[in-house]
């Protein structure tokens, strides 16, 4: 067994110093000993800057400068990280209690992973403790792709040799840059990949592939080239089926409250 030495999770920001406190603050609270968090600021103007100071601790890198957007700043995390096992946590969202990189770490000492996910909900903008859609995975199966799915991106970890061995975030595909790396590292080349039933990130509501029908069609598109650009075959029925597979999400619940975190 060889357990990874270090986790680092990598927030891209941008004008949310209403929110970067409280996703900073989960990654600190968290009881897993190994653990850090890199910033990449894209040069907020809203007092971002000066959160992010203030609670800046010692295992915690802070990058700011002009980006292309997030999935540039993401790519510009990966560049820069240090850590084993690298994990995505968004501006304004959370992790959702102090033991989720406990929970991860603990899947990583199998050698053969080399990737971890698991369960995520979508809480209120304002109550975070208010659940609005609980997206409940199951053990992963190549085979559900081809229906639709993907695992919860911001409850995806995986081994940086990984990313240095596939490469990372396409960002000419702007939103379906996450739904392509899904494809390519677990469909494509069959990136091992490992469920844990547990809730690792509070979201909170909104998402910019959803904000309109003009949207919503641009993201159908890039979904379907998130197949092309990988030389594979897009499923039938993609538009369809991938945004009804969510809709399990709004009348599940988890069986235990969250804890009121952090």
């Amino acid at each position: 067994m060889r357990p990874p030495v270090k986790f680092e999770c990598i927030t891209a920001v941008f004008n949310r110093a209403l929110t970067v406190t409280d996703c900073l603050n989960s990654i600190a609270e968290q009881t897993l000993e190994f653990s850090m968090s890199l910033v990449v600021d894209g040069m907020s103007t809203d007092g971002t800057e000066a959160v992010i100071a203030e609670l800046r601790g010692p295992t915690t890198t802070v990058i700011r400068e002009p980006d292309d957007g997030i999935y540039d700043a993401l790519n510009k995390g990966i560049r820069h990280s240090t850590g084993d096992v690298i994990g995505f946590l968004h501006a304004d969202d959370m992790l959702a209690d102090a033991d989720c990189l406990a929970a991860v770490a603990k899947a990583f000492e199998d050698p053969d992973v080399d990737a971890v996910f698991g369960d995520l909900v979508y809480v209120d903008s304002v109550d975070t403790n208010r659940i609005i859609r609980y997206w409940r995975e199951k053990p992963f199966d190549r085979r559900r792709f081809r229906t639709g799915w993907m695992p919860p991106h911001p409850t995806v970890y995986i081994r940086r040799e990984i990313y240095e061995r596939y490469g990372g975030f396409r960002d000419d595909l702007r939103t379906s840059a996450d739904y392509e790396l899904m494809v390519r590292l677990f469909y494509k080349h069959q990136v091992r990949l490992k469920h844990i039933p547990k809730i690792l990130v509070k979201m909170r509501m909104g998402g910019q592939s959803n904000a309109s029908w003009s949207n919503r069609r641009l993201a159908n598109r890039e979904d379907r080239m998130a197949w092309i650009v990988n030389d594979l075959k897009p499923p039938s029925f993609l538009r369809l089926t991938k945004p009804m597979r969510k809709l399990p999400q709004y009348w599940l619940r988890p069986s235990e409250p969250l804890p009121k975190f952090p």
